[in-house]
């Protein structure tokens, strides 16, 4: 990787350009280094980042949301690690005004995941059981908020962070203690799968009758064994989930009910961001390596 100067992006007609001091990295930015998740048609090819926030320093002649001077995150197909973005302006929400620079970009990718993954395709309700695997990185910790702001009872399993958990309103378990813990509570109505394959069989294990499973992560692997009797038997539901690659409106609609589901949540400071690290630009190869390392708590920016 390398640090380039370009020629700023100029909008369409529906598209603002987001001038950004800080940019999100995610686990599929160093999926897409390795050659494994190619940005979809129309993104730009060889800049990662999946989201954006910032301040709109151009529109396109048809947008009428938003304005110059805006501040503004959202998501984008790829691009996101550089300090001018354009993005589609059904993909963007306003900023709250009490949400600093830096934790405005620790927000959209992690909390839209998590509130789509639990609330739309989970269907995460009041008195729930929720399991969030992988619950100190940045999705992981928007779900266990996410969980808790919707009335769930929200069992967090992670190999750190438990203190930070806690003060989240989680149950902080061991990823190895997670199943018991599950069936000590009555078994989950829904898990969040962040980690991968080697949890399939316990989630099941873990499922109440009717649960439902939300695989969003497979970074400890993408194949499983999946015991079906186990599965009809409780009636239970997988979900499997991406946003990168969705159409223009389906994306737009999760970025639009995170805007009235969650944004108030993080303005009223109900929910908050939390940013592990914070790299320059320039040592971008250096917070690729704290993304992939164990023992974060939030999520790894950059600083143009």
């Amino acid at each position: 990787m390398r640090l380039e100067e370009r020629p700023d992006p100029t909008p369409g007609s529906d598209e603002v350009v987001v001038a950004a001091r800080f940019a999100g990295v995610n686990a599929a930015d160093l999926a897409q280094r390795a050659g494994h998740y190619p940005p979809p048609p129309g993104a730009p090819q060889d800049v990662p980042g999946l989201e954006v926030a910032g301040v709109v320093v151009a529109t396109g002649v048809t947008v009428r949301g938003f304005v110059e001077g805006d501040r503004v995150f959202g998501l984008v197909g790829g691009g996101g690690l550089a300090d001018r973005v354009v993005v589609h302006e059904r993909h963007v929400a306003r900023v709250p005004e009490e949400l600093p620079e830096e934790h405005a970009a620790a927000v959209p990718e992690a909390f839209i995941t998590a509130h789509d993954a639990l609330v739309t395709r989970g269907g995460l309700g009041l008195g729930d059981v929720l399991l969030v695997h992988g619950a100190n990185g940045g999705v992981g910790s928007a779900a266990v908020q996410i969980g808790v702001a919707a009335g769930a009872r929200v069992l967090a399993s992670a190999r750190c962070a438990h203190h930070e958990l806690a003060e989240l309103g989680a149950e902080p378990v061991a990823p190895g203690d997670a199943v018991a813990a599950a069936k000590a509570a009555g078994g989950v109505d829904v898990v969040l799968e962040l980690v991968g394959a080697e949890n399939l069989a316990g989630d099941l294990e873990a499922l109440a009758p009717k649960g439902r499973i939300v695989v969003v992560g497979s970074s400890a692997g993408a194949d499983g064994r999946l015991p079906l009797r186990v599965l009809m038997g409780k009636r239970a539901a997988i979900h499997g989930t991406v946003l990168r690659a969705r159409p223009l409106e389906e994306k737009a609609a999760a970025v639009q009910r995170f805007a009235h589901e969650v944004v108030p949540h993080l303005a009223a400071g109900r929910m908050r961001a939390i940013v592990d690290a914070t790299f320059p630009a320039e040592q971008a190869p250096e917070a690729f390596d704290r993304m992939a390392a164990s023992g974060k708590f939030g999520k790894v920016l950059l600083a143009f």
